[in-house]
């Protein structure tokens, strides 16, 4: 059977992929917290992890993939008092554009998609465990985790004691045994959103849902856990703590054995903030008219795990890239579809810690060989590649119709053109064919002809 190989971020190694249960793995990825449409980076997480379920579905019979939905959040409750909306408004409301502009990257629904809200017993079952095992402790309505507890803690981010205090932010709290010690859960005033627990009406604190939902639909230990590098500290350490000590182990894996974090997206060499002004989100770039294609093939342009910057350059080089792809698509319409494995090749570039940019390489090879050879077996090769990594799901005629409608350049006006100079060409009258194409290049509509006619499309 083929080895999956990855980065674990827990023993910072490159290692050979051993499921807990080759009948079934079992994934998780941290999702978004609701309160705004999703930035770029929050989609290259959701692309990375798209792509390695993908991969995982071919090499085991049972995959099950879970990312939550954060929707109890004082982000959230901030949104809804500037909104004048009701907090599950406007989480149904960003959690829905959520998925959608995921599904327009070409993103599958993961198997499970658990609200937070929902797995309040959960979570308060895991404070109960936490609370009898001496690893948490109730102070002033709240709910505090002991990091000194704990000695392994920091060992997935590998701080030191005065990092993890300054990583962290901690609130300065007279309530606190130990500065680093985070919340798992507070106290609600009468007009913040709560739920009654032992310790009287509040709310979870961040960390904790996470272990309650990863735990109540996978078990532990789970095979993958990630998200993007900005979680590993302290979304992550926090997560593994509380997992670890709830369950009386000390084995930073008995929470889960592998963990992947995506790296960090700049746009043009600067971070992304809205204060710079550069702040991207998916659903801007889909309103913009970018294909959804287009955005994903970008996001995976770079190894998941190195920086990605983030251009509209390289958007541009995204789309001249796939237009390529679907014109070869559109050349072998009249070469018949089979089915085939998906390509050693192509396989042996994921299976190595989803090298996308070998992918790439691989993809290319065989774009090149289905336009050039025409075969069946060519044309299932090229595709079957393609689609494992989200792309060539559309019509060709339909991909490279967009630009055409777009630009809203007249086609009729265009073809009567073409057709001009196909006659032109035919009579030599190669003065006249050489004009219109002049006429149309000004225009920036590019004439391409072949032995199977002559074509026009958008520079």
């Amino acid at each position: 059977m083929r080895t999956f190989k990855l980065y674990n971020s827990l023993t910072r190694a490159k290692e050979d992929f051993v499921p807990k249960d080759v009948g079934h793995v079992r994934l998780y990825a941290c999702g978004p917290t609701v309160y705004n449409v999703a930035h770029i980076g929050n989609a290259r997480m959701a692309v990375v992890f798209d792509v390695l379920a993908s991969v995982m579905r071919v090499l085991y019979p049972r995959v099950t993939y879970v990312s939550n939905i954060t929707d109890v959040d004082d982000k959230i409750m901030d949104a809804a008092r500037e909104s004048g909306e009701t907090i599950e408004f406007i989480t149904r409301k960003y959690e829905a554009i959520y998925n959608e502009d995921m599904a327009a990257l070409g993103v599958a629904k993961p198997d499970i998609q658990p609200r937070a809200t929902e797995h309040i017993p959960e979570m308060i079952k895991l404070m109960e465990q936490l609370i009898a095992r001496d690893h948490a402790y109730v102070a002033e309505g709240h709910v505090l985790f002991n990091v000194p507890s704990f000695p392994q803690y920091g060992g997935l981010s590998g701080r030191s004691r005065d990092d993890q205090i300054a990583g962290a932010r901690v609130e300065i709290a007279p309530y606190k045994r130990d500065p680093a010690d985070f919340v798992l859960w507070k106290p609600s005033t009468p007009d913040q959103v709560g739920w009654d627990s032992p310790w009287g009406r509040g709310r979870p604190g961040w960390h904790i849902e996470c272990s309650a939902m990863a735990e109540k639909h996978l078990g532990l230990p789970i095979d993958i856990h990630g998200g993007g590098a900005d979680l590993k500290f302290p979304h992550h350490e926090n997560e593994i703590a509380q997992s670890c000590c709830a369950h009386g182990h000390n084995d930073l894996a008995s929470f889960s054995k592998y963990w992947m974090h995506n790296g960090f997206l700049t746009v043009e060499g600067e971070k992304m903030s809205k204060s710079l002004g550069n702040f991207t989100t998916a659903r801007d770039l889909l309103d913009q008219g970018v294909a959804g294609e287009a955005i994903r093939y970008t996001l995976l342009s770079a190894h998941y795990r190195q920086p990605l910057d983030w251009s509209m350059q390289g958007l541009e080089s995204s789309k001249k890239s796939l237009d390529k792809f679907y014109k070869i698509l559109d050349d072998l319409k009249n070469v018949a579809d089979i089915d085939a494995a998906i390509p050693d090749e192509m396989m042996d570039a994921l299976c190595d810690e989803l090298n996308t940019p070998k992918a790439y390489a691989v993809l290319n090879a065989l774009a090149k060989t289905a336009a050039e050879t025409k075969t069946p077996e060519g044309k299932a090769a090229f595709k079957k590649a393609a689609n494992i990594l989200g792309f060539l799901k559309a019509d060709p005629a339909v991909w490279l119709a967009q630009d055409k409608i777009a630009s809203g350049i007249d086609a009729a006006w265009v073809d009567a053109l073409v057709a001009e100079r196909v006659a032109a060409k035919a009579s030599k009258n190669f003065a006249r064919a050489d004009e219109i194409r002049k006429i149309l290049a000004e225009k920036n509509i590019m004439i391409e002809d072949s032995v199977t006619g002559t074509t026009w499309r958008i520079g």
